[in-house]
């Protein structure tokens, strides 16, 4: 099933457009808890109240041999939950590398972070996955983004608007029912007037919004990215949710619930305006 349909049902489904990101990272999580038992443990606290996680890869890889195995493991641990699985890799290459990276994810997960720097090609492999979908770098949301991506080119075109532009040529023909592209956008929340300027460009997009909660990304300030509706775009956050307890104290898992339904709530007040 078209990934954008999927997501549709899932807000729905949820009555949310957070993604919650899986980090786990040994120097924050609880001591003496693995790695696949927190992100269980996250699955647990916020099914139900998110439509997506988000595990970002390299934590996983920091693993040695066992880490794609407990990714694996966890995808799947989200998607029998009802959970929407983004994996966050950001992979970017050509030819028999990009076909093997599409390869690679497309079995264990709903949808994949790409870096199109490499142009069209370095997509084909994951756009021609029916039904996955793929959250193309745009905007992101660190400080050093600008470096290369406000770049003004010869016509006075910004880099990240040209490359806007680009997907949102690439996505016209990926779009299901629901009337959004497959072929979406990584737009950073740390960036309100841009994430506006974004959805002008690409209006049939999903976005996914990083940069709330630890990086100062606000929820209020993200409207415009709903335009197309809930399902138009997922607003993230990763350690403000899923390290919650470090500064609600308690249960590890009843502090994420709670932040993530705190913050579910706040997007909702957005997405549904």
């Amino acid at each position: 099933m078209h990934f954008a349909d999927r997501l549709v049902e899932a807000v729905e489904r949820s009555g949310s457009s957070l993604c919650v990101g899986l980090d786990p990272d040994p120097a924050l999580m609880p001591r003496g808890v693995e790695v696949v038992e927190f992100c269980r443990g996250i699955v647990d606290a916020v099914a139900g109240l998110a439509a997506a996680v988000k595990p970002q890869a390299a934590f996983f890889e920091a693993l040695g041999p066992d880490g794609w195995a407990a990714l694996a493991e966890v995808c799947a641990y989200a998607r029998e939950a009802g959970l929407l699985v983004i994996a966050d890799g950001k992979r970017g290459d050509i030819g028999s590398t990009a076909t093997a990276y599409a390869a690679a994810f497309a079995p264990i997960a709903d949808a994949v972070t790409v870096n199109a720097y490499l142009g069209r090609d370095s997509l084909e492999p994951f756009l021609a996955r029916d039904g996955l979908g793929v959250f193309c770098l745009v905007k992101t949301s660190n400080p050093g983004s600008g470096d290369l991506q406000d770049v003004a080119l010869a016509d006075g075109t910004l880099l990240w608007q040209h490359v806007a532009a680009l997907v949102r040529e690439w996505g016209d023909d990926l779009v299901g029912e629901s009337g959004l592209s497959r072929l979406g956008a990584v737009v950073g929340a740390t960036y309100p007037r841009e994430v506006a300027h974004a959805r002008e460009l690409m209006p049939r997009s999903v976005f996914l919004l990083p940069g709330v909660g630890a990086q100062g990304g606000r929820p209020e300030e993200l409207r415009a990215a709903f335009a197309p509706g809930p399902a138009g775009a997922l607003v993230s956050a990763s350690r403000s949710v899923i390290y919650a307890y470090r500064e609600r104290g308690g249960d590890w898992r009843q502090a994420a619930a709670e932040e993530a339904a705190r913050l579910a709530g706040e997007v909702r007040a957005v997405a549904v305006a």
